[in-house]
Order: C-alpha cells, then structure tokens, then sequence
C-alpha cells in the first residue's frame, strides 16, 4: 500500500498549536518560519513516499541478516540511505557549525514522522544517530566533537547506544562491561551487549558505538558507571579510517516485528580489547545517556505516532474497498463498501483522533524544545524546560500504548484478511509492539512521571498545566455548541487528574506501592488529557479560521474534519479520564492484595 504523509495536519499543528511563528523570532531560527516548514516537509514527503516507503514491506518479508563476518540489509536499503545522506536528512535539526542544517526540533520531529511511517526499521538507524549526536554535543570534549560530530551529521558514519546486557535488561545497575585504563589516556574495553539497534550494518563506512561501562575499582551500582565513544573502526588524525576496532557483531536478533532493523549482540575486548575513549568524566556516564535516552524517548514517542498513522491510512483504503453487507439504515440498496457501517466508522473514528492527538501533543512538546534551548530569556527557557520534561514520557508512553491500540483496530477493520500477512495490516500490529518496550518500558516511563514530574516538586508543574488547561477551558465555552460540548469534557477530565496528582503527592512516600501501582494508569491519564487539551486548542483554531474565512491554506474541508475529530476525541476517548481516576486513587489495595502464591 502506498504512504501519503498527513502534511496538511503536520503543517496545522506547526502554525496553529506550535506557534512556528514565534520560534521564528528566536535567533538562530529566523529562516525556519511557516514557509520553510511546508517546503521542507513536502521534500520530505515526496522523498519518503517514493524511496523510502516501497521497502517497507519487502524490508518484512527480506529482513536483514547475518552472514558470518557483519550484517546484510534488506535489499534496497542501502541505496535508500545514500540517497537519505545526500539529501542532508541527517543534518536537520543539528548545528551549523558541524555541517547540520540548524532547523528547529518542531520541523525535525514532524519529519521524523514521516520518516517512520514509511519504513520503521529504516528509521531506526538514523534515529540512534541523533541521539549519538546529542549526547557529543552536551558531554563531548572538542576533540571528539571535531573528530566525529560531522560525520554523524552528514550520516556518512551512524551512532549507536550500548547499554544493557543479558544479565541486566532495564536495570543498569547491573552492567559489567569493564573498561582498563591505558597509559595513553584511552581504555580498554571488554563485555557483552545486547539489543544494539543497528550495531552492524552495510550502510555505512563507520558505526560509531556509545557504550556503557565500569572503570576498574568504580562503585557498585549506576554511580559506578561511565561512557565510552567506541568507533567500528578507528579514526586516524587526518579522518581516514584505521584499523578495525575489537567489537564484533556475533548474532542479531529473530524478532516479532521491525525485522529489517538489525538488532545486534555486539562483543567486546575478544582479541585484547576494544579502544574506547571517556566521555566526560568517570563515573557520569548514566547522566550522559540519559542525553540519548530522553532524544530516543521522545523519537519513539513520535514512531507511535508513525505506525498509528500508517495503520489508520490502511484501514481506510480496505474500508473503502471491501464490500460486505447491506447498511443497516438502508442507505443503500445492497451490500456496499464497508465504510458505511456504523461500528466501521468508530473504529476509523478512533484510530484518527488517537493519532491526531498524539501528533499534536509531540509537536507541541518540540516547540516547547527548541524554546527551552534557545530562547533569549531566561525564565521563558525554565518554564519551556519544565513543560518538555514532563511530556517526555508522556509522548513516549502513551503514544506507544496508543499505537498498538489503533495498529489492533487496523486488523479488526480488515475482518479476517488482517490476520493474513499478505494483506499487510498485522505487519504494523506487529511492529508497534516493541515501542512500548525499547527506551525505557510504559512503566518505566510511568515511575518517571510520578517520581521525578509529579511527586519531587510536590505537583507544581502538573498544577501549572492544569491552570493551562483551564484557561482553554473558558475559551471553549464562549464558542460554538462543539467547543462547549468539549469544555464539559476537558473540565471533567482535568478535575479528575488534579485528584490523581494530589493523591500521587501526598501518598508517594507514605504508600509507594498504591501510588505506583496506579503509575501507568495515571500516565495513560495524563496522556489522555493532555492529546485533549491539544485536540481543544485545535478545535479553536480550526473554528476561528472558518469563523474568520482565513481557511484557504487549509480548506473548509479539512477545517470541519478536524472539529468533528476533536469534539470525537472529547466524547470518546477524553470521556474515559474519569473512570481512570477512581481506578487510580480508589483501587489501589486490591492491585497487591492478592497473595504472591495465588497468582
């Protein structure tokens, strides 16, 4: 099936609920307004839908593979990157001063988007580059930053992340992978990792490895562990490559979906030990992969997005085609596509608001992004930082969860035909799975929300947002019958997280285990009510531009279709805010209750 990217939504979100505008004011983004956006989104587009896209589905079927001495990509794949390198689709959101466009992370994401839902497992690889990337530019010395950041940026080299092990899973704690210190100021490195997205590969000349360690006689646990640039092959002082370093793929993974992507076990230190050089200082090294966790994090968040939309597109097109059955109001006057029918419609109903919601949610965290890194003011940045901060695992959590919901609904619209590979539909099932597991578990990222975004500063920010959302609260309800439908919505829902945040504050210390055990039902909570609050605003501004006839970049058509889609998400989805909460902050006891025997 062919992709076609939503850009008329990506674009809406940008101007009208990420301010685009205003980051244009921002210096250093004064050539990134409106205009630039559309244009390089419809390069974006074009570029993935006709490269990038077609090899999705061959990318399932041929997925990479090891052949004894590396990785060998999914045919077609590695023509595909060179062509995504000499476009500069690595360099976008990354500084000018080492070869990057410099655009702000509101324009990268929504490529990013498109990106993904054209070939997921393609992404990946560029996607760990960027969080390589930024994990250089914060706790890199100058040597490296001037030794590999441009090629990074150009992706003529890709990054990696290495960070758990078979021992470990999520807790790093538990890393081994010891790193000696040499007399020239390098060490060497030797262990195990698993789970390295695109640790071995044919696309490029140089993988360029981050990798967690322990220096010998480091504390134990995570303030004991440190980071390490490792490169495939080392880098002479000229740039050419050297000799091959000591790491070596010795398998990749058979996995469930995303079968292109070569997911790597990688081994280090087998013939004397792998040269790798200390990123900042020892000991720190946690702190600095939470730099690429957090980009991944977020980059994940938006693959939610990718796959919810390539299933929604899917389903459509199906719904419009197949024909079974006779509507039941008679609409027509014998079996006709199933479309028509009512319970057909919810489901593409849901499957569209879930995904236009989310994408409004991400966007707008970008442009709170590019605000907290470089707005001149100081407090602007503060708060901008705060906001980002707490939707971070909300993006990434609920837009996961979300995907594997509307990836569901996408087999359920194809009947039968979607529990059949050929049709295409359990392909994007399959793949969504493992965002709500790679950087960082739904829970994972609900512990986060209420230990480090809620309960350590006592509920202010959530406050902060809620008096946001208020605010939209008193808009809608001086409008249309639409925007007051959603305001009672919005309220309700709102009332309801206030009680979950003062629950989560006042019993964090006291009952951890009722508090933590409602963790991922108040992110979906909050999750939930947050894409709502975005779908309000744009329920706004989709009427003021109809009210005001200044629609034509969008047209009446489009306009209409997002209030409907709005005022859907308010009465469907938004509608279950409340039910979330009594689980949360009354239903705590019965969740550890039970006996572990019983179970």
């Amino acid at each position: 099936m062919s992709y076609n990217a939503p850009l008329k939504d990506m674009l809406f979100n940008i101007r009208h609920l990420a301010g685009i505008d205003a980051i244009a004011q921002i210096p250093g983004f004064e050539d990134a307004g409106y205009e630039t956006a559309q244009a390089v989104l419809e390069e974006c587009a074009k570029f993935n839908q006709d490269v990038v896209a077609p090899l999705n589905w061959e990318g399932d079927k041929n997925p990479s593979f090891h052949n004894g001495s590396g990785v060998t990509t999914t045919p077609g794949f590695k023509q595909a990157y060179t062509q995504f390198t000499q476009g500069g689709w690595q360099s976008l959101q990354h500084p000018a001063d080492y070869g990057g466009q410099g655009l702000p992370k509101v324009i990268g994401a929504s490529c990013g988007e498109i990106l993904n839902s054209a070939n997921m497992s393609f992404a990946l690889c560029p996607m760990l580059t960027d969080g390589a990337i930024e994990a250089l530019l914060t706790a890199g010395s100058d040597d490296m930053k001037d030794k590999y950041l441009e090629k990074l940026i150009s992706g003529e080299w890709t990054g990696t992340m290495n960070l758990t092990e078979p021992q470990a899973g999520s807790d790093l704690a538990a890393v081994r992978t010891r790193a000696e210190p040499q007399p020239d100021g390098t060490y060497k490195i030797f262990g195990t990792k698993i789970y390295i997205t695109y640790g071995e590969h044919d696309m490029a000349e140089n993988i360029i490895h981050l990798v967690l360690a322990r220096v010998q006689g480091a504390p134990e646990g995570v303030k004991g562990i440190s980071l390490f640039v490792v490169p495939k092959f080392m880098v002479n002082e000229n740039a050419s490559l050297g000799a091959r370093n000591d790491v070596h793929c010795v398998s990749i993974e058979h996995k469930m979906g995303i079968k292109a992507s070569p997911t790597a076990v990688l081994q280090y230190g087998d013939n004397g030990g792998a040269v790798g050089y200390l990123v900042g200082e020892e000991n720190r090294g946690l702190e600095y992969m939470f730099i690429m966790m957090n980009a991944a994090r977020y980059a994940v968040g938006v693959q939610g997005i990718s796959i919810a939309e390539r299933a929604y597109q899917k389903a459509v097109q199906y719904a419009r085609d197949r024909v079974q059955s006779r509507p039941v109001d008679g609409s027509l006057p014998k079996a006709g596509p199933i479309i028509h029918h009512p319970d057909v419609r919810r489901m593409l109903m849901t499957m569209r608001a879930y995904t236009e919601g989310c994408r409004a949610m991400a966007t707008v965290a970008a442009a709170a992004y590019d605000a907290a890194h470089h707005h001149p003011d100081a407090q602007v940045r503060l708060d901008n930082q705060s906001f980002y901060e707490f939707m971070v695992p909300l993006v990434k959590g609920y837009s996961t969860e979300m995907s594997i919901d509307v990836a569901s609904l996408g087999v359920q619209v194809h009947g039968g035909m979607g529990f059949i590979e050929e049709t295409g539909a359990a392909q994007y099932y399959r793949d969504a799975k493992i965002l709500t597991i790679y950087e960082g578990t739904t829970a994972i990222q609900a512990n986060d929300l209420v230990g480090r975004k809620t309960a350590r500063d006592g509920g202010r920010t959530a406050q902060a947002l809620a008096a946001q959302i208020q605010a939209t609260e008193v808009q809608l309800a001086q409008g249309s019958a639409n925007a007051q439908a959603v305001a009672r919505r919005l309220a309700t829902a709102r009332k309801a997280f206030i009680d979950v945040v003062a629950f989560v504050c006042a019993s964090s210390k006291t009952a951890p285990n009722a508090v933590y055990a409602g963790s991922v039902p108040y992110l979906m909570l909050t999750g939930n009510l947050m894409a709502g609050w975005q779908m309000a605003r744009a329920l706004l501004a989709a009427e003021a531009l109809l009210n005001g006839g200044q629609g034509a970049d969008f047209g009446a058509e489009f306009l209409q279709s997002k209030i409907t889609t709005a005022r859907f998400y308010a009465d469907h989805i938004l509608s279950k805010v409340p039910g979330q909460r009594d689980a949360i902050v009354e239903g705590a006891d019965c969740v550890t209750e039970l006996a572990l025997d019983a179970f």
